[in-house]
């Protein structure tokens, strides 16, 4: 094991089970500043928009449509684990499906509900190496790419959801062309440098434009959760942009960030800013109620362990 190797692992480890008194005190502070940043910037947007705005639209919603947004958010939950297959079988780390979708609920739980310590793609990185005694660099790596593929996947939607929204004054040919690049200089560099990711490399983002269009589906339902008839792209689009910034893990769960960029985007795009502050909100909600169902695994990690090997989980 590298250098690199034993770092990742040491930091994973330490994410799970911090052992001493600095690294308790760092997953306390961590969680301090994500929920005092979380706080100012909720504080900002509804000193700007009243809540009782956001409030009715919840208590008014369809929830036909909003139960429809659920779905497509476990869907997409859903396609994001067999994305994330894709990039381990590129390193050749074959895991049971049904494991690693239990893997996934129980990390974006960890991700969204635990914002200090842990976080759910440490906890994959640590298990996943004490289990099949597999390098952490190369899980590291599975993990980040497919965590580019997402960004990859929500920049090819921004690019086709300009055709929809006249006022950015980005020329079309241009934005198409410069994602064109962009997305040739990132395959030449993995060819370069990471070239057991190519393996399953175009399969991996086929998923993800999977996963991003059933989230895209999810804002939809909310949409028509509000007997909404305007123009649907510019709040797509915001809510796109929202889930670029939601990736800095400055904040809880996301919560905060998107509620600002929908509120700063609003006036630009036209858009009414009490309907998409409420998108943010019930996108949080949403993710909240799936995130959830990780809290299984948490309480019976036996379960979570069912498809492990049988000579690793005695250990």
């Amino acid at each position: 094991m590298t250098h690199i190797e034993d770092a990742i692992a040491n930091e994973a480890e330490a994410e799970i089970t911090p052992k001493t008194r600095k690294q308790k005190l760092w997953n306390v502070v961590k969680t301090i500043l994500k929920i005092a940043v979380t706080s100012a910037l909720l504080y900002w947007v509804f000193s700007k928009v009243p809540f009782s705005e956001v409030k009715n639209r919840l208590v008014n919603a369809n929830y036909y449509w909003m139960f429809g947004g659920v779905v497509f958010y476990f869907f997409s939950m859903v396609a994001s684990s067999w994305r994330l297959l894709s990039f381990f079988k590129s390193i050749d780390l074959r895991l049971n499906p049904r494991f690693n979708f239990r893997l996934y609920l129980l990390g974006i739980f960890y991700n969204l509900l635990l914002p200090g310590g842990i976080g759910g793609d440490g906890y994959k990185i640590y298990l996943l190496h004490k289990s099949y005694n597999f390098p952490t660099k190369k899980v590291f790596m599975a993990i980040l790419f497919d965590r580019l593929s997402g960004l990859w996947a929500i920049g090819l939607i921004v690019v086709a959801l300009r055709i929809f929204i006249p006022l950015i004054p980005v020329s079309i040919p241009l934005l198409l062309a410069a994602f064109v690049v962009a997305s040739a200089i990132y395959y030449i560099v993995v060819k370069m440098f990471f070239k057991d990711f190519t393996k399953h490399f175009f399969k991996g983002h086929l998923k993800a434009i999977l996963v991003q269009s059933c989230q895209v589906i999810t804002i939809i339902c909310v949409l028509m959760g509000q007997d909404f008839h305007g123009k649907f792209a510019p709040y797509l689009l915001s809510f796109l942009l929202s889930a670029l910034a939601a990736v800095l893990p400055i904040s809880v769960g996301g919560a905060g960030i998107r509620e600002y960029i929908f509120k700063v985007l609003a006036g630009w795009l036209n858009m009414n800013v009490g309907l998409a502050v409420f998108l943010s909100i019930s996108f949080y909600l949403i993710s909240l109620v799936v995130a959830l169902s990780g809290l299984y695994y948490v309480i019976r990690p036996s379960r979570l362990q069912d498809g492990l090997p049988a000579e690793k989980i005695d250990n």
